[in-house]
């Protein structure tokens, strides 16, 4: 499938300061890409390079099969932005800041109001839509953020960590939107410096610091890179010896033992493994009372990968 982005050895400088070195990356049509870093990583300057907003020193950048440039119109044409910093106009109601920017787009009368409501129902706000937005609460204000940003139905979405400074209901909202973006077909580039976000929405991820992309790929794919297993911890009634002998052989399986009333099992992946373990214990007349999975998160690979926890 061709890429909707590629983004090929990007770099950037600030005076002395490197904020972006050879950074390379690429997303499919209804794909959900991270980039996953502290802030100050270079996050927000590739995003910015990427939406042809910030001349870059190095590298390629194609969107939609066309060079992107700080001068290149048709390719802007392709892509919805939302920045970290909120660009609403307050004194206007949710449907005429949705109105005002769809008439900077170009979008003819007719294709703008059934976009607008379109929009209005994908971010939740189609019952406040008539409220001005200096009435809206953060989370509100960050969904029509989101919105206009939908509005010309980009090809790539970038979303700048639309869920900075929200509360808990409004972000599970902004982040429920991203989830239904793919199944579109839009590409979206998410950055963040939350962890459990680049989890549960992104479908690859890159784990940047210090203007590096340290490493990319699936969770499964990156927890696997650092030497990372799952650890699965049965409660039990029984004598094991003879299941773990067992289990120690089974595919996938880098190690088991047992405790007191327990078996612990490490496995390069607990979901092929956890069935036929619990198979291969029940059917030696073992009891199982409860069952633990621990998965290493993205936390643990960024820490592996660079020293330091996420948000030092």
């Amino acid at each position: 499938m061709t890429a909707v982005l590629d983004a090929t050895g990007l770099a950037k400088r600030f005076g002395d300061l490197t904020a972006v070195r050879d950074v390379s990356f690429s997303i499919a049509p209804g794909e959900t890409y991270g980039l996953l870093g502290p802030n100050g990583a270079g996050k927000t300057t590739c995003i910015s390079i990427v939406a042809g907003l910030l001349e870059r020193d190095a590298g390629t950048v194609i969107v939609n099969g066309r060079e992107m440039t700080t001068r290149s119109l048709p390719p802007k044409a392709d892509v919805g932005l939302v920045p970290q910093d909120i660009a609403i106009y307050p004194d206007l109601t949710g449907r005429e800041n949705l109105r005002f920017f769809g008439r900077l787009y170009g979008m003819k009368a007719a294709e703008l109001n059934k976009r607008t409501d379109e929009v209005l129902d994908v971010i939740g706000l189609r019952e406040r839509a008539d409220d001005r937005a200096d009435e809206f609460s953060g989370g509100m204000k960050r969904r029509l953020n989101i919105g206009i940003g939908l509005l010309h139905q980009p090809k790539l979405l970038i979303l700048d960590e639309p869920t900075v400074g929200v509360d808990p209901q409004s972000r599970n909202a902004i982040l429920e939107s991203v989830e239904e973006l793919s199944g579109a077909g839009i590409a979206v580039l998410y950055t963040t410096h939350y962890m459990e976000e680049a989890e549960r929405l992104c479908d690859r991820v890159a784990i940047i610091d210090q203007g590096e992309i340290k490493a990319e790929g699936t969770r499964r794919e990156l927890v696997e890179l650092v030497g990372q297993v799952d650890r699965i911890r049965v409660e039990v009634t029984g004598q094991v010896e003879q299941s773990l002998a067992a289990i120690r052989g089974m595919a996938g399986v880098k190690g088991a033992s047992s405790g007191d009333r327990s078996v612990e099992i490490l496995a390069s992946d607990a979901s092929q493994v956890l069935a036929p373990a619990l198979s291969v214990l029940t059917g030696s007349g073992v009891a199982v009372s409860s069952v633990v999975v621990e998965e290493p998160d993205l936390e643990a690979v960024f820490l592996h990968l660079t020293g330091k926890a996420l948000r030092d």
